[in-house]
């Protein structure tokens, strides 16, 4: 009888415990702290939302840097077109006394065209360069959000609520632009806009040399 009643005890295991670590693990979780401290979960917020406007500025500008680099092809490719046609109607004219002693009119067609072609592709540079500016300060300050939420939710209730994220962006931003050489970027910039005036300047006694030999 005795042994009977020793085989049917019911061992019951406490449980409670094991269901209150994970409780109190999740109490001093990073996302917990801030979900109680209403500035921290403010400033997330907050944060959270620029970061999403950020990025549609930074697709816009990038969408108007593809249609300011696209118009530019344009330009260019008119600019070379012009040449073309101006010097095939030079090769196809025959020279004579009359056409030598003109031949200015044509070089002054040539050159003027050029000039207003080489200055609209002048004007988009100047742009694309400027939204492309702009866009490499959104994307520094975007990183640089990213990276202070990122900390904001890893730090929790500790992180620093004063802490300004484009702080340390602007300082890298302008130690940056202290290296460079403002000769060699401009230069870089402006190269298109240099090979296409080397170009007309080329082309600019062709017609002395086609009319008069």
């Amino acid at each position: 009888m005795a042994g009977s009643k020793d085989a049917h005890i019911i061992v019951e295991i406490p449980v409670a415990e094991e269901t209150q670590i994970p409780a109190a693990a999740m109490q001093h979780h990073p996302l917990a702290e801030i979900s109680q401290s209403g500035g921290h979960l403010l400033l997330l917020k907050l944060w959270q939302r620029e970061e999403e406007l950020s990025g549609r500025r930074i697709g816009s500008k990038e969408a108007r840097t593809d249609a300011v680099r696209g118009e530019i092809f344009q330009l260019c490719c008119f600019f070379f077109i012009f040449h073309g046609f101006f010097l095939t109607i030079l090769f196809t004219s025959s020279p004579n006394s009359d056409a030598c002693g003109r031949w200015w009119i044509p070089s002054a067609l040539e050159m003027s065209t050029s000039i207003a072609l080489i200055f609209l592709v002048q004007m988009k540079l100047c742009r694309y360069w400027k939204v492309q500016r702009q866009l490499q300060r959104e994307k520094a300050d975007g990183r640089a959000l990213s990276r202070c939420i990122q900390e904001l939710r890893m730090k929790g209730r500790s992180f620093d609520l004063s802490k300004d994220p484009h702080g340390g962006g602007r300082r890298m931003k302008s130690s940056s632009v202290e290296v460079k050489w403002r000769p060699l970027t401009w230069f870089s910039q402006n190269l298109l806009t240099v090979c296409l005036v080397c170009f007309a300047a080329l082309l600019f006694p062709a017609s002395k040399l086609v009319l008069c030999v």
